[in-house]
């Protein structure tokens, strides 16, 4: 069969110049069809070609939730994530492996020794970079090293604050990893029940808390957990950040319990300590006199010194939680951490919202001689003359310092750092009393050392 014949490109050439000819449109036609195409292949060229399907170059960033009837799904989603954290959980170094870590350290130091410290300059803390394994290599980088540098004269850093910077670092990931594992929703927090399972089968491995009999252990684990709700959950939204756990000292206090020479007084100032736990305890039975196992108002009028107004305590029962009028042990415990810990901007939240009847957001001068007048009243009761409100209220706005001079809002009092001072004035005799007797107390003080230098002498 014959090849075709291709046409000449002089024919083809002949052939255009005659359409071209042919061609009866007007200038202004044609220079609009030119930025027509002008404009399509600029803006193909630009990338942004077909706007209506734009969307499709956005990367996905929400993925949604498994319904409660997609249990497939569910396991999935679990199943992935335990992958992902036992992926995570291998990438950190073992104890082998901080040994060695200490080992090639100690045997890089560079003289001289810098008080007993041992000490190692940067080209030898490289060289332990790369000799240390992968694992290490996030650990020797410029940032961590002018991190770590302080003030010695030769430009090197302490091996013992690295190693320890190290070790906390590997701490502070196997305690997330650990915590994460109890994260339901794997959304990065823990709701109550979470947090009470992690630290229900964490108890057997802390030995300051072999004395508790299981029986409390329901009791511990509410007064443990009631803690980090109170202060990292300011809205009382029911569930606390992961990261916001790892933050705090709270998981620092707990985790102190493994050292099983804990002194006496460590274990006292722990929250978390099970002489802690027994005296909060103990105190709420002692309070709860017909022993239902709720505290009625008359009962929670006992507590501590017994000198809280019954105008505060009436506060408390209609804006805290409460089962026909009595409070349980929960709201107990958030009661016992505000007026344990005033200083804090948690606990003085909690006192202010109480104070703020009407919750304006601030107290004026009508609420605080509200709820001055009941410590006038105990004062009469004790047979001592009550102090002048104008007084009060003066120093009051003296202490604080509010924006606003007629109105004291919850930042004005955490901002003055005074918080603790103007709630104690107001809600509890015994604290008005302390405050108006400072000085003497203080000269009381005073003697006190100075008697006790010369016994010494």
């Amino acid at each position: 069969m014959a090849k075709e014949q291709q046409p000449h490109w002089s024919d083809i050439l002949k052939r255009r110049l005659a359409k071209s000819q042919k061609d009866e449109r007007s200038d202004e036609e044609m220079k609009a069809e030119e930025t027509e195409l002008f404009t399509k292949y600029y803006t193909e060229w630009k990338g942004g070609g077909d706007r209506d399907k734009s969307y499709k170059n956005i990367p996905r960033f929400y993925y949604r939730l498994p319904a409660e009837d997609e249990v497939l799904l569910q396991k999935l989603r679990e199943e992935s994530r335990a992958v992902f954290l036992q992926r995570k959980s291998r990438e950190l170094l073992d104890n082998e492996e901080l040994q060695n870590l200490w080992f090639l350290l100690d045997k890089h130091q560079v003289p001289p020794v810098s008080g007993e410290e041992a000490m190692i300059s940067y080209e030898a803390y490289l060289q332990v970079g790369e000799k240390a394994g992968p694992k290490c290599k996030k650990f020797f980088t410029a940032r961590v090293y002018a991190k770590l540098l302080h003030s010695d004269p030769y430009g090197r850093i302490s091996i013992m604050q690295f190693f320890n910077y190290v070790m906390r670092k590997v701490w502070l990931h196997q305690t997330r990893i650990g915590l994460s594992l109890y994260d339901v929703a794997g959304q990065g927090h823990l709701r109550e029940s979470d947090l009470e399972n992690y630290i229900l089968e964490l108890i057997p491995t802390l030995p300051q808390l072999d004395g508790l009999e299981k029986s409390f252990y329901s009791f511990y684990v509410c007064t443990a957990v009631r803690k980090f709700f109170f202060f990292l959950d300011p809205l009382r939204t029911g569930k606390i950040k992961i990261q916001d756990i790892l933050a705090c000292s709270f998981l620092d206090d707990l985790l102190e319990l493994r050292d099983e020479e804990l002194s006496k007084e460590s274990q006292e100032s722990n929250w978390f300590s099970a002489p802690s736990a027994l005296r909060v305890y103990g105190q709420y039975l002692n309070l709860d006199k017909d022993h239902n196992g709720m505290l009625s108002k008359e009962e929670l009028s006992r507590y501590g010194t017994a000198t809280l107004t019954s105008v505060f305590l009436d506060r408390v029962f209609q804006e805290c939680l409460t089962y026909d009028g009595e409070m349980d042990y929960k709201t107990y415990l958030d009661f016992v951490l505000a007026l344990e810990n005033r200083k804090e901007p948690a606990a003085i939240q909690y006192i202010f919202k109480l104070l703020d009847m009407e919750n304006r957001g601030y107290l004026n001068v009508f609420s605080l001689n509200y709820f001055f007048r009941a410590i006038q009243e105990q004062m009469k009761l004790h047979g001592q003359e009550p102090v002048s409100f104008q007084d009060v209220k003066d120093e009051i706005f003296d202490m604080v310092k509010p924006k606003d001079p007629f109105r004291i809002t919850l930042q004005d009092l955490v901002n003055s750092c005074q918080g603790d001072t103007v709630t104690s004035i107001l809600i509890d005799l015994n604290g008005f009393w302390t405050y108006e007797n400072r000085e003497v107390l203080v000269a009381n003080d005073n003697d006190s050392s100075n008697t006790a230098d010369l016994d010494d002498t």
